[in-house]
């Protein structure tokens, strides 16, 4: 989706917290970094593989427990709580995302308009490939007990993402193939638009399954056929980019998630 893409370092600086009722009586062992690394990205592939099976919500910590014959209080050792889980989880699909997308935006071979071409195409294949591990986070994403979640996460995505895109629209500028005074606003104002046509998607996506939009195959891709039009001309206008200079999504690509 192309809001989630997106997407958150937090947990690192948190790497030996522990609830304060579990700190109270469990002494937490000396655990080398490459050690800590690789136990607690068990736990978030395990996770991960919960989220297929069972769902976000219908999973437990105590499925974890099970799955990796660990004690409670090692768990706690590494995530203080289910939604710290989430956002770890998320937090890796960042990084995951950012080793593929960065790359593109600091390519100094590339003009601003191609990197922006290039970004938003990757970033579609990215998740194209993953469709059902993506839906499945669509389905978490907007619960509403997980709003603080999304929140947050969003809030880290704009930290992690706009320096790198503003320097895209800087170039872009200096180019003379983009048109603002203000490139940091412009910056934060697109992540939102991409954000709000993840909420459209969502919508339509998660109406269908809930049985709330009742529209055929055809008409919901044209809702989101028209949804990429109004964003991604919304998105030229803030840029000063001409029309038709930059694809958020094509029509083949929207296509998958209808099927």
């Amino acid at each position: 989706m192309p809001e989630l893409c997106q997407l958150f370092c937090f947990h690192r600086l948190r790497l030996y917290t522990v609830p304060l009722s579990f700190a109270t009586f469990v002494k937490s062992p000396i655990v080398k970094e490459d050690d800590y690394a690789a136990r607690r990205n068990e736990i978030l592939d395990v996770t991960r593989q919960l989220v297929y099976t069972k769902g976000y919500e219908q999973m437990s910590i105590q499925d974890i427990l099970d799955a990796l014959k660990i004690s409670k209080g090692a768990f706690y050792h590494y995530f203080d709580s289910k939604s710290a889980l989430l956002e770890a989880l998320i937090d890796r699909m960042g990084d995951e995302a950012e080793a593929t997308f960065f790359p593109l935006l600091d390519d100094l071979a590339l003009p601003a308009l191609e990197k922006l071409r290039r970004y938003f195409s990757t970033a579609v294949q990215w998740k194209t490939a993953q469709k059902d591990y993506m839906l499945a986070m669509l389905r978490i994403w907007y619960s509403d007990k997980n709003a603080l979640t999304r929140q947050k996460v969003f809030a880290k995505m704009l930290q992690r993402v706009a320096p790198a895109f503003t320097r895209v629209i800087q170039q872009g500028v200096r180019e003379g193939t983009l048109s603002t005074p203000f490139p940091e606003q412009a910056t934060e104002i697109s992540l939102y638009l991409i954000l709000g046509l993840g909420d459209k998607f969502g919508e339509i996506i998660l109406g269908h399954e809930a049985g709330i939009i009742n529209l055929s195959a055809e008409e919901r891709l044209c809702s989101m056929q028209e949804a990429v039009a109004g964003y991604t001309d919304a998105m030229e206008r803030v840029l000063g980019a001409s029309a038709g200079s930059i694809q958020l999504m094509d029509v083949d690509s929207i296509r998958v998630w209808i099927d």
